[in-house]
């Protein structure tokens, strides 16, 4: 096991992360649940994510970006980002989400754009909480519908068309069916939380055993040991 003083700067509360895994571990999501280093490692992958590969975070591929100002001017996401934080719709140190609370993950669902299927992600997340997809459902609804007094803002933070539209009928396929993807998306770790997790699970169980790794040559921050192998979610659940 990792000491705390060396997995505290990377996971902030190693003990909310610890009791992350005893639900992940409850609901039987993966076949094997990931300890707080390999999670770590996770983080790091993250880490190396945003710095390298920055575009793959809050931009669209497909959707055309919202006619206002606001809009216009928060397609920057450098000014976008400090009203996400004010929003609390990003917890810019919670690379995992293991940390955030349910409020912080309804919050950075309604607020912060994901592309295609980036929803997966938060959507497991939410589904360790009993009756957090309802919530979010309800929440998104009323975005859509203009009963939420912020809709427009909300609207505006995530710049782009069609966003709360995707996310609401996102729930609701999560609420009927569980929450699902194909196999080839579901295996990468960046949009999938199940792959998130099999790929932490894959990783050296011990800073010890990375180092080593690492030394032979067999261990990178953006690759891990190897890629996460393809799981058929609802036959390991």
């Amino acid at each position: 096991m990792a000491p705390r003083w060396l997995l505290r700067p990377i996971l902030l509360f190693p003990e909310r992360v610890r009791e992350a895994l005893a639900r992940v571990e409850a609901a039987g999501m993966v076949p094997v649940t990931p300890n707080e280093w390999q999670i770590a490692l996770g983080v790091l992958r993250m880490w190396h994510r945003v710095l390298f590969r920055s575009e793959t975070i809050g931009n669209s591929a497909t959707d055309p970006v919202r006619s206002t100002w606001r809009a216009r001017l928060l397609v920057h996401r450098g000014v976008r980002f400090p009203f996400l934080v004010r929003e609390r719709a990003v917890a810019p140190l919670d690379f995992s989400g293991l940390v955030s609370s349910r409020e912080r993950v309804i919050r950075h669902l309604l607020g912060a754009h994901h592309d295609g299927p980036q929803f997966a992600y938060d959507l497991a997340l939410l589904s360790l909480h009993p009756g957090a997809l309802a919530e979010a459902r309800d929440r998104a609804a009323a975005v859509v519908s203009g009963g939420d007094p912020r809709a427009g803002w909300l609207r505006d933070l995530v710049v782009f068309e069609g966003y709360h539209e995707r996310l609401l009928a996102s729930l609701e396929d999560a609420l009927a069916r569980g929450v699902r993807l194909p196999a080839s998306v579901e295996a990468d770790p960046d949009i999938s939380f199940t792959g998130y997790l099999r790929w932490c699970a894959a990783q050296p169980p011990t800073p010890e055993a990375t180092l080593d790794a690492w030394r032979r040559g067999e261990w990178s921050v953006a690759d891990g040991v190897r890629a996460a192998p393809t799981l058929d979610l609802a036959a390991a659940r």
